[in-house]
């Protein structure tokens, strides 16, 4: 029998994860996903869902939607993607991770299966969280989009609600190059009959909405901007934006009769506030110029900050570094992925950029120099990547 660590070394080895190799990794289109599916007896069959696409907030909302579910008493599965520390963070039933031996039985039972076919990595493991939440019949999953929406391999389900966070410039070249395009793709989760929620539309994207609404005459549901939001762990003023969006989302449901509470609950990564040798420490994900947007009021108001900072090559570099903040000392990093841009260059971009600071080979390396350097009051922010966040984590925790 394989061992767990046997089993991920088989899984990344096997069938190439999109965050470690980036575009050789990304398989468009449902063909492999519905023969693993037929051949585990369709599992995706076995539980109604809520899908969450978008370029920026769709983790954070898909948390929020499986915490409130939950909270009101429905065994809930969480699909999402990537993991930060453990790969297990993908697949949850009521925030539980998969324990490590159904990794591994999974595997084991499906091996001749995952040859024949030849998954993606996301494929595999979105088939095995599909098979995990069936197995373990829960009542309902929130089931987060890879990558575009259209011709993700998550596209085979049937939803209560679909929700679209909103569209932003990332990973252009599969999406398109248009905030129309990329929203073309994203809406392609709409589904007929299904409502949908949306949570930011513009001059540019709502006509997109509005036409594929339409088509599949799907209820479009806009988020209220201006409506109250309760109190949240979740801190950042773009998480006002997820929240609203997540409120709507339990709305629809509401409406289809599931009953559910104003509860809400907090997740890592995304504005998290941590002490580190008595730091303040505040990582968040946002890894293009929509995320850094959405959070860069909250960098600009924070005094004496010191910025850990490391991003992939397929992201608009340039126009993030634009963005942040020029009073800040700089430990430009990179994480341990093939997509990682070298430390070096990051430097020099950032230099070019009016960013002062110097490299470092390691996450671990430049978040030690940071805390080391900083003063008492001071902060450090982490991240420019889920890959820098997720070493950062690791480092922080001990592990």
């Amino acid at each position: 029998m394989m061992v767990y660590e046997d089993i991920l070394q088989y899984l990344y080895a096997s069938t190439p994860a999109f965050h470690k190799v980036g575009v050789a990794a990304y398989k468009p289109g449902l063909e492999n996903t519905l023969r693993l599916m037929k051949a585990l007896d369709n599992p995706h069959l076995k539980f109604r869902s809520v899908h969450v696409a978008g370029t920026n907030g769709k983790g954070s909302t898909s948390h929020m939607i499986a915490a409130v579910l939950q909270s009101a008493g429905y065994k809930t599965g969480l699909y999402t993607s990537p993991h930060l520390v453990d790969f297990r963070e993908r697949i949850r039933v009521n925030g539980e991770m998969i324990p490590r031996e159904e990794v591994v039985h999974f595997v084991e039972q499906n091996k001749a299966l995952l040859e024949d076919i030849h998954p993606s990595f996301f494929e595999t493991t979105m088939a095995m969280a599909f098979q995990y939440f069936a197995e373990q019949r829960v009542d309902i999953a929130v089931v987060e989009v890879g990558l575009g929406g259209r011709l993700d391999s998550t596209n085979i389900i049937t939803p209560e609600v679909s929700v679209i966070t909103n569209i932003g410039f990332d990973h252009t070249e599969f999406l398109g190059n248009t905030l129309a395009q990329i929203a073309s793709e994203k809406a392609g989760i709409i589904k007929r009959n299904i409502p949908v929620v949306i949570g930011e539309a513009n001059s540019e994207t709502l006509p997109v909405f509005n036409d594929k609404s339409a088509e599949m005459n799907a209820e479009m549901v806009f988020v209220d901007a201006d409506a109250e939001i309760p109190e949240c762990q979740l801190k950042g003023a773009y998480q006002e934006k997820n929240i609203s969006t997540v409120l709507a989302a339990v709305n629809v449901l509401r409406q289809q009769g599931w009953h559910i509470p104003d509860e809400l609950t907090g997740l890592q990564g995304r504005w998290q506030k941590l002490t580190y040798k008595g730091k303040t420490i505040i990582l968040d994900t946002g890894h293009n110029s929509h995320g850094i947007k959405s959070y860069i009021n909250d960098l600009n108001a924070i005094d004496r900050l010191h910025i850990v900072f490391g991003m992939v090559s397929d992201k608009d570099v340039d126009a993030v570094l634009s963005l942040m903040p020029q009073n800040a000392i700089y430990y430009f990093t990179q994480a341990s992925t093939k997509r990682a841009i070298p430390a070096k260059d990051m430097l020099q971009k950032g230099m070019e950029c009016g960013l002062h600071g110097r490299a470092y080979m390691t996450v671990a390396e430049a978040l030690n120099a940071a805390t080391d350097n900083a003063a008492a009051n001071d902060t450090v922010f982490i991240g420019g990547s889920n890959y820098v966040v997720g070493e950062a984590l690791k480092t922080l925790q001990g592990l």
